[in-house]
């Protein structure tokens, strides 16, 4: 954030006069030396380029504030929301990307969240939903939301409960990390800083990615999901949403992980969160709960630290909330108002993932 406080100009003789004048002259000056205008696209370029007697022509604070009307003017201009087709062995897929304006006025190099929609919804959706591409203009970061197709499942969700599709380059996994990989070829993204998110369906799809690929992603975000490799087919894909799955232990390293979950929700029991993160966390990590309150619901919070004291896994457990994201936008689907903001909570904790 950035803070404006105002001074005083001294040693220019700027008076109320002559800042009236410059304010109807706009935001250039007149050398009294070639008669000719000269123009300032920045506070800077003003200062190296004018001298005193053009800075008090002009009036300083004329300068000023045109310069920060142009840059609230950036600030305020939208980014952009760009349709995508990928195909790879396994299928095709359209995704949308979202891109601040800041990020195309070429920045350094940014993270990027994929973030997997839930049954029935789709990227607009659950964009809006999330307002995550709200905060991608806030903090400065590129979003991008792989749709699945009806022709996939009939109802949009990823397959996550197909044996087929819980398999490193194979499978719907193999596109979205295809997907990722294009959209990191084609903007300035930070390898070292891509994330996954979903909710329900999606948040089960984004447990696989990280745990199949954590050389692709950096942490893990999951909401209203379940645990890897609960299912393997949709009959005990329907008995883990209730509570009855497999419980094995993934092998290799597993990522960081903040899982978000409601303790009414009715659709994909709560023990499915508690099981992502025993995943994840082992018993030599240290560990805190802690009561919150936040949006009006109250949550208790689980932290799993490693020796670092860094957090590396958190579980969310919001009293009060259903089969919806929490803190999200009424205007998408499968979102509920009420509660902490699970997309900020999210990115606080990717930024602090490693």
């Amino acid at each position: 954030m950035v803070q404006l406080r105002h001074g005083g100009a001294r040693g220019h003789g700027v008076g109320p006069c002559e800042a009236q004048a410059g304010l109807e002259r706009g935001a250039h000056g007149v050398s009294k030396a070639t008669g000719k205008k000269t123009y300032y696209r920045t506070a800077a370029d003003f200062t190296q380029r004018s001298n005193t007697a053009e800075a008090g022509d002009m009036g300083l604070m004329d300068t000023i504030s045109k310069w920060l009307d142009r840059l609230q003017r950036q600030a305020a201009r939208p980014g952009t929301f760009i349709d995508g087709n990928f195909a790879a062995p396994a299928g095709a897929r359209t995704y949308k990307v979202y891109v601040p304006a800041a990020v195309q006025d070429g920045r350094g190099a940014v993270p990027l969240v994929v973030m997997l929609h839930g049954c029935t919804q789709h990227p607009e959706d659950f964009a809006r939903g999330t307002r995550m591409n709200e905060l991608a203009d806030e903090h400065g970061f590129v979003v991008v939301y792989p749709a699945q197709s009806e022709q996939a499942n009939p109802q949009r969700c990823w397959n996550w409960f197909s044996a087929l599709d819980q398999k490193r380059d194979e499978g719907e996994p193999s596109i979205i990390a295809g997907i990722a990989r294009e959209v990191m070829g084609r903007y300035r993204i930070d390898a070292g800083r891509v994330y996954v998110a979903g909710m329900s369906a999606g948040g089960a799809m984004a447990v696989i990615m990280g745990t199949l690929y954590p050389d692709l992603f950096a942490a893990v975000g999951v909401h209203s999901g379940l645990p890897f490799a609960a299912a393997d087919d949709l009959p005990t894909a329907l008995a883990a949403m209730k509570g009855s799955f497999a419980r094995p232990r993934p092998a290799g390293t597993p990522l960081p992980v903040i899982v978000f979950h409601g303790d009414e929700d009715k659709m994909v029991h709560p023990v499915n969160a508690a099981e992502v993160i025993a995943q994840t966390a082992h018993a030599a990590m240290d560990k805190d709960s802690a009561p919150g309150e936040g949006g009006g619901r109250r949550y208790t919070r689980t932290v799993h630290r490693r020796g670092d004291a860094v957090p590396f896994a958190e579980h969310w457990l919001v009293h009060g909330l259903g089969h919806a994201w929490s803190g999200g936008d009424p205007a998408g689907s499968h979102t509920d108002a009420a509660g902490p903001s699970a997309s900020r909570e999210m990115l606080r904790f990717f930024s602090t993932a490693r």
